[in-house]
């Protein structure tokens, strides 16, 4: 009797496994089949892996280049899971739980939710500002298609000049320092773009922005984004 209790169990742990693997790989492959779409009014071609997060999480409505954004949703389902976990690192009960925190606080609003890719691709091109995500089958006749600038992006770019900050003399002497935090956008020729300011002294930071705007990149095919760290040390 037990021997047989003991085969069931092991027969029943075997088809749990194997059910885990075959529902992993199902979201594996959702997750490299997911698309960013925007309104026509959208300026750029581009977004990062930074402005989606800040975007879907609403810390800004805005991307780096000052277009006003809305982010869309797809309501549950493995599409909507995998974008979560592959842009986002999080799940839709954490995501649900934030969102409501920030409406409770007055901070923000719930997104717009949507139970379909065709529901989504009509709202996004219908809605100035709209950014939402489908599945890479879908038509995306009358949106734009954004291409996720990632780490793999950004790796590619080499560092050609580069010019140190000062140290404001002020904070030096009274031994104030930190890292300041940057997310450098960088043209195609290697210029930088644009700079925007995740975190660090806000003093410290305009001698920080001031040197990054001097750097020089190698040339790439397309705008690449990446995220700097700028320290400054106040130890003699």
């Amino acid at each position: 009797m037990r021997m047989g209790r003991r085969i069931q169990w092991q027969s029943l742990s075997a088809l749990l496994v194997a059910n885990g693997l075959i529902l992993l790989a199902s979201l594996q492959a959702v997750a490299g089949s997911v698309k960013v779409i925007a309104n026509s009014s959208v300026k750029s071609d581009t977004i990062s892996l930074v402005e989606i997060k800040r975007i879907f999480l609403l810390e800004a409505n805005s991307l780096d280049d000052g277009t006003h954004v809305e982010p869309v949703l797809r309501k549950g389902g493995h599409l909507h899971e995998a974008f979560l976990r592959e842009f986002l690192d999080t799940n839709d009960d954490s995501l649900q739980a934030y969102y409501g925190t920030l409406v409770f606080a007055g901070k923000g609003s719930m997104p717009k939710e949507l139970s379909s890719d065709t529901e989504v691709v009509g709202y996004v091109a219908r809605t100035r500002g709209a950014i939402g995500y489908v599945s890479t089958e879908t038509s995306t006749e009358g949106v734009k298609t954004l291409t996720v600038l990632n780490a793999g992006n950004s790796a590619q770019r080499k560092l050609i000049k580069r010019v140190d900050p000062e140290y404001p003399q002020t904070l030096k002497r009274l031994s104030i320092g930190g890292t300041v935090r940057l997310e450098v956008t960088i043209s195609r020729k290697g210029d930088v773009e644009n700079i925007q300011l995740l975190g660090g002294n806000p003093i410290l930071a305009e001698s920080a922005i001031f040197a990054v705007k001097q750097w020089v990149y190698s040339v790439s095919h397309s705008r690449t984004t990446t995220e700097v760290d700028i320290p400054f040390d106040a130890r003699p």
